[in-house]
């Protein structure tokens, strides 16, 4: 069937994009703060808090900066603090694409979590919009 179809699409895609992920480890040449994040979302996925896990998670994706994706003036008036900021100065993790399908894939494992290991709801991130 086509459900069936896109099931196996998408764990084939997820197996393919864990192997770069799974290469990094072995080699020890992960980043550590993204190792720390990683491990962070595991944790959270361990002790089934999920909501916990998708803020990790979110913030291993977007970060925490003000404008991660180099927006640097939002008006008429620019405000002094970000005058320092430059849309060419801003490295962003998801501008690799090797590194980007890794954290998607670590999203679909941890949406793969919650719908499979969830017992507490008001734990859980609401999946009905998100289809990974």
């Amino acid at each position: 069937t086509v459900k069936r179809k896109i099931k196996q699409a998408t764990y084939l895609q997820t197996h393919k994009d864990l192997k770069p992920l799974e290469k990094k480890l072995k080699q020890k040449t992960l980043e550590s703060d993204i190792l720390d994040k990683i491990y962070n979302i595991v944790s959270c996925c361990q002790e089934k808090n999920f909501k916990a896990a998708h803020d990790a998670y979110m913030l291993l994706a977007i970060g925490n900066a003000a404008w991660p994706m180099g927006v640097t003036m939002v008006g008429i008036h620019e405000r002094a603090g970000r005058s320092k900021i430059y849309a060419s100065e801003v490295a962003h993790i998801l501008n690799d694409e090797t590194t980007r399908k890794y954290i998607q894939m670590i999203k679909r494992l941890l949406s793969f979590c919650q719908r499979k290991y969830c017992t507490n709801p008001s734990e859980a991130v609401n999946l009905s919009t998100i289809h990974i």
